[in-house]
């Protein structure tokens, strides 16, 4: 696997690159051409908290992890342990079904532990009036939900509001 690591607010020294490259580098046994895969990871600085964001497209799937610590190393560890995690966790998901194409992954490397069945267990028809960013950000505090949808009166288009880690606002917007 190759590496694009960035720092931001932190200077990534020859120790903790090849530190990040070591554990994450641990990964290379799920991928079938771990040569072809670049992992980007972005090391930052948030007041005490070492932050790491991991992202890994592969295929048509992207395989992503982030971790806070005071301690980098430790930080490390932790998005390492919960990629890892997550390739056992859904790796019947990732299978290739039919004639699609592979996913990128060797699923014999993956452990074989008993898999959690996600089911859905409601589901829900809303009615959706246009309405300004504003409003919608009040009509999600007024229910109480870390999301909202709506039908965004400037754009025309359906929105998703979400509260973030931090506590701000972001909206995904569909075309």
């Amino acid at each position: 696997m190759k590496f694009n690591i960035r720092g931001n607010k932190v200077t990534i020294t020859e120790p903790i690159k090849k530190y990040i490259e070591e554990k994450i580098g641990k990964l290379d046994k799920y991928l079938e051409n771990p040569d072809n895969v670049t992992a980007n990871i972005l090391v930052r600085v948030n007041g005490r908290e070492q932050i790491i964001e991991v992202t890994i497209p592969v295929s048509k799937l992207i395989l992503r992890g982030e971790e806070s610590h005071n301690d980098l190393y430790a930080a490390i560890d932790l998005v390492s342990d919960k990629l890892e995690r997550q390739l056992n966790k859904n790796k019947s998901r990732m299978k290739p079904k039919g004639n699609h194409k592979n996913s990128g992954f060797k699923f014999d490397y993956i452990e074989s532990e008993e898999e959690e069945k996600d089911i859905i267990v409601k589901r829900k028809t809303i009615e959706m009036k246009p309405m300004s960013e504003e409003e919608a950000i009040l009509q999600m505090n007024l229910l109480d939900h870390e999301f909202f949808i709506f039908d965004d009166s400037k754009t025309g288009e359906i929105s998703v509001l979400y509260r973030r880690k931090d506590g701000n606002y972001g909206i995904i917007t569909t075309k």
